[in-house]
């Protein structure tokens, strides 16, 4: 019988024999995971170098933060877009949209931030053009999560699924850690302080070279569809997926679930929703102002290029905390989704009070390491128990809102705990905790109990 001809672009046959191109090499999941961990990893970076580089401009802190909130914005209003069309136009080029979106963003906000600490560019318009290169992030960068999550479902057995998406969505927190790592070795003669923004833009366009060259078009072998994943931000990382074989019987989908839409105030998920919404905020408003306090706490105000290493180091422990949560404490103790939002929430008050009486660093990234331990504890306990309440048809719906209730935090929070700081910094650090407070009060009495096999399955 004649063999068809091997066709040199897909590495595959003419027949439609497919099986090695349309599965995941070792190589290709490689880089499936470097797009997820470069965005993280560039967008921490940035964080660890943006309250130096505010101060070094002369600006207010809280203008500062205010100069994400645009693009947080988009995110949270562009992720579920996202995550629906690269079903439609190709999860591939979904991924390049992104990566074109996060490159593009950090080059213009590099060279605008260049050329503001320069003096050529009025501080006035060098925070507006920041803002509006920043959008491009929001707006295109959160095109390639979902992409990715997709590519990888539709090309993975259904028995290897699981572990492939937790490893995709674990590249977030890598990232995380990575970022605030790099941050103070980008610093380089002649870039300063935007010396990360032009070095990841530069390791973006790599990547989305090799994208391009190395990773096959779509022609998936199972169905997949991406889900929102929120904004990479310091010490907070994507939850990993729900495993859908394995969920408990009380999840099954009645026959016409899927016909019906979930809203926010479905009594299944609002105590969910509610938790989700203060411990979020909290948490971002902690984040927000957390660079600020260590160059105040630290006196380095006057030498802000130093004090972006101090400030890349407390992120960086938050960061491992918070992956030390996720990937060991949930496990390792079986915890289920009320018992982690519970002691999520208790030990990020006892972290947050660490934090805001720290004289050191070392003080200061111990607090808030304890306060991000607890957070990594509570966001993934919070979008489990969202996503235990309802049914294996409602899992869709269900991810999106969670998307929009993490999303949703870093739109105003961050700038609003800044500002707060810059009022009174104990201010500041009382609503924190009070949030986080009342996810406790609440949580104890609204907060649906573990159900056993969750304990031993978490």
């Amino acid at each position: 019988m004649h063999q068809a001809a091997p066709d040199p672009e897909h590495g595959k046959d003419r027949a439609g024999s497919s099986r090695g191109d349309a599965g995941l090499t070792n190589a290709r999941m490689a880089l499936l995971f470097s797009v997820m961990l470069v965005s993280a990893a560039g967008n921490t970076a940035m964080q660890s170098v943006m309250p130096s580089i505010g101060t070094a401009l002369g600006v207010a802190d809280v203008w500062i933060s205010l100069a994400y909130t645009w693009s947080a914005l988009l995110w949270m209003l562009c992720a579920p877009l996202w995550a629906r069309r690269s079903d439609r136009r190709g999860r591939k080029a979904m991924m390049a949209l992104g990566l074109v979106g996060f490159s593009v963003s950090m080059a213009t906000c590099g060279v605008t931030l260049w050329l503001g600490l320069a003096g050529w560019l009025p501080v006035v318009w060098t925070l507006v053009l920041f803002a509006a290169f920043r959008s491009l992030y929001g707006g295109f960068g959160s095109a390639a999560p979902p992409a990715v999550q997709a590519y990888v479902a539709s090309r993975t057995e259904p028995h290897e699924r699981t572990n492939a998406l937790s490893l995709v969505a674990s590249s977030f927190g890598l990232g995380t850690v990575i970022g605030p790592a790099l941050a103070p070795l980008l610093i380089l003669p002649g870039l300063g302080l935007t010396g990360p923004f032009i070095v990841f833009a530069a390791i973006g366009v790599a990547t989305l070279a090799a994208l391009r060259l190395l990773l096959p078009d779509d022609e998936p072998r199972f169905a997949g569809r991406g889900s929102a994943f929120a904004a990479p931000y310091g010490a907070n990382t994507a939850p990993p997926p729900l495993d859908d074989e394995k969920a408990p019987a009380s999840a099954q989908a009645p026959a016409d679930a899927s016909a019906t839409r979930l809203r926010w105030r479905d009594p299944r998920v609002w105590p969910w929703i509610v938790a989700g919404l203060l411990g979020s905020h909290a948490q971002a408003m902690l984040i927000g102002l957390a660079g600020f306090l260590v160059l105040d706490r630290l006196g380095l105000r006057a030498d802000p290029a130093s004090g972006a290493g101090y400030v890349g180091i407390v992120l960086m422990s938050g960061a491992l905390a918070t992956l030390l949560a996720q990937w060991g404490v949930i496990p390792r103790l079986h915890l289920g989704p009320r018992a982690a939002v519970l002691w999520g929430a208790a030990l990020a008050i006892a972290g947050i009070g660490i934090f805001a009486l720290a004289p050191d660093v070392h003080g200061i990234a111990f607090g808030y390491a304890v306060a991000s331990l607890g957070f990594g504890l509570f966001r993934p306990g919070f979008t489990a128990g969202a996503s235990l309440a309802v049914s294996r048809a409602e899992q869709g719906q269900v991810s999106g809102i969670v998307a929009s209730v993490a999303g949703a935090a870093y739109v105003f929070a961050p700038a609003l705990g800044v500002y707060l700081y810059g009022v009174s910094a104990w201010l500041a650090f009382a609503v924190i905790a009070l949030l986080c407070a009342l996810v406790l009060a609440r949580g104890v009495r609204a907060l649906a109990p573990d159900p056993p096999e969750q304990a031993a399955n978490p």
